[in-house]
C-alpha cells in the first residue's frame, strides 16, 4: 500500500531541502515499477495558496494542493530555508503542521524545518537535529527541544529530523529502507547514483 507524502513549501524555502527528498521518493516509485511492484509513494507539494512559490535561491515551483484542503497525510515533510524565520510566526501554518502532523504516521523535517515543527509543538520532549547554523536558534526557543547537531538525521518515535540541506536525502533513503527494506533502499540509492565523494574532502 502506497504512502501519501505531503511536502510543505513556502516562499524562501531551501530548494534541495524538498527537491532532494522528492527525488528519493519518486525514484523509489521508478525502482518499484522496474521490479513490477506498485508505486510506493503518492507525492504532493502543499502550500498556503496555489500561487507559485519562490524558493531561497530563486527557483519557482507550483504547489499541488493548498493547506486548507489537506486534512491528513501518512507522512509530512517540512523543509527549511530562510522562510522558516518568517513562518515561525504564522499561526495558520503552525496550526496546520500541528493538526496534520498529529494525525500523520510519520513527521519529518530537513534543516530548519525543525524550527517549524518545534513552534507547532511536535518536538517537545524529543531529540532532534537541524542545520549546524541554527542550533542556538532552536535551543533558545521556549519549547527547548533536545537538539543533537552531531547527527545527520535522528529518529525519536515517529519523528525524524535531518540536518542541513543534503542531509534530507540521507534521511529519505533511510526512511525508504525502514518501510521497504535496506535492499530496496540501496537500489534507489544506486538508481540516483548517490555516492557522495565531495571535492576537497581530504583537505584539512
Amino acid at each position: 500500500m502506497s504512502k501519501s507524502i505531503g511536502i510543505l513549501i513556502f516562499d524562501d524555502v531551501e530548494e534541495l531541502d524538498f527537491v532532494g527528498p522528492w527525488e528519493v521518493f519518486t525514484m523509489a516509485n521508478m525502482a518499484a515499477e522496474k521490479m513490477h511492484l506498485s508505486a510506493a509513494f503518492e507525492m504532493s507539494l502543499i502550500a498556503p495558496s496555489m500561487e507559485p512559490v519562490r524558493c531561497a535561491k530563486g527557483m519557482r515551483v507550483l504547489p499541488d494542493k493548498v493547506m486548507a484542503e489537506v486534512a491528513r497525510q501518512d507522512v509530512i515533510l517540512v523543509p527549511g530555508g530562510m522562510g522558516t524565520r518568517r513562518e515561525v510566526n504564522n499561526p495558520e501554518m503552525l496550526e496546520w503542521i500541528s493538526i496534520v502532523g498529529g494525525r500523520a504516521d510519520w513527521v519529518t523535517s530537513v534543516c530548519t524545518g525543525s524550527l517549524l515543527l518545534t513552534a507547532a509543538g511536535l518536538t517537545r520532549g524529543k531529540k532532534i537535529t537541524t542545520h549546524h547554523g541554527a542550533v542556538d536558534l532552536l535551543r533558545n526557543r521556549p519549547e527547548a527541544p533536545d537538539v543533537r547537531p552531531e547527527y545527520r538525521y535522528i529518529r525519536d518515535g515517529n519523528l525524524v529530523t535531518s540536518a542541513g540541506v543534503s542531509a534530507g536525502i540521507d534521511m529519505s533513503l533511510w526512511l525508504v529502507g525502514e518501510w521497504h527494506g535496506a535492499d530496496f533502499a540501496r537500489a534507489v540509492q544506486k538508481a540516483m547514483q548517490y555516492d557522495p565523494m565531495p571535492p576537497y574532502g581530504a583537505l584539512t
